[in-house]
């Protein structure tokens, strides 16, 4: 096994948004703000090659939205899907399998491209992984979320006849060597890999722990739909991540791929933060 990471950009979100109700004054430590209150986060996304399969995990908001539509985000950045498969000598084609963690346009974006006037698949070869809860969760989104949930990055993936569901089960196996986890906090089935690698487990974090600066526990983004259950997914997810010493895959944050933590007077708090090649 092999694991890559896929740079594909940057983009900016308010800051107080990204931390609930924690005060500026705490959370611009470690993620400053712009004049606008906006704070930079990555779009990381992680290639897996594995058993004669190459497994993309996310894609990223892509470049198909409307100018107005981007604008709002500050996307920044020369990394794109494209750039960074062609780094470790990859390209679309050569992907087997996109595994959604979540339908998030930050998070699939990337997955549906334009061809003229058609939407069609980003990865032609490949099969598009979600499950049936939070598919339908997405489909039929609440007035609250259904902005993030954009049908021109969800509907053409169901359209292509190349969508497939997971059972929706905590600890699933993906495939040997990948099991699925699940939280339902940030939005309802969102789906994080556990891959054995090494002899050790990065578990790839999504938005349950977008950055290491979400690390203490009140840190809950108010994009979550269920912050309290996101409170107490955070906290089981972390404290087994402190017993069984994960490495965390993190999905958003500016500088750091990976991190590990340790428990310390204050609670959990990061204890080392690497590049994924490091590992």
């Amino acid at each position: 096994m092999k694991l890559f990471t896929i740079d594909t950009g940057f983009f900016k979100l308010d800051g107080g948004a990204m931390f609930g109700v924690v005060p500026k004054s705490l959370w611009s430590r470690t993620n400053p703000a712009d004049e606008n209150n906006l704070c930079t986060w990555a779009m990381r996304c992680l290639l897996v090659q594995d058993e004669g399969r190459l497994i993309l995990i996310d894609t990223g908001i892509g470049d198909k939205q409307d100018e107005k539509f981007m604008g709002h985000y500050y996307l920044s950045g020369d990394a794109t899907i494209d750039s960074s498969l062609a780094k470790y000598g990859f390209h679309r084609g050569d992907i087997t399998d996109v595994f959604l963690t979540h339908l998030h346009f930050d998070h699939c974006g990337g997955a549906i491209i334009r061809e003229g006037e058609n939407l069609v698949p980003a990865f032609k070869q490949a099969t598009y992984w979600s499950n049936e809860k939070h598919w339908n969760w997405a489909v039929y989104p609440n007035d609250r979320e259904k902005a993030s949930f954009l049908k021109d990055n969800i509907l053409p993936i169901q359209e292509s006849g190349k969508l497939k569901f997971v059972d929706a089960q905590d600890g699933v196996q993906f495939t040997d060597n990948i099991k699925i986890r699940f939280a339902f906090g940030h939005t309802d089935a969102m789906m994080l890999p556990q891959i054995t690698y090494k002899g050790k487990t990065v578990l790839y974090m999504a938005d349950l722990l977008p950055s290491i600066g979400h690390i203490p526990m009140p840190y809950v983004m108010s994009y979550d739909m269920f912050p309290l259950q996101t409170l107490t997914e955070k906290k089981a997810f972390l404290t087994e991540a402190v017993e069984k010493e994960y490495i965390l895959f993190l999905e958003h944050d500016p500088v750091n791929e990976c991190c590990t933590l340790q428990m310390t007077e204050k609670g959990i708090r990061v204890k080392g933060a690497f590049k994924l090649d490091e590992i």
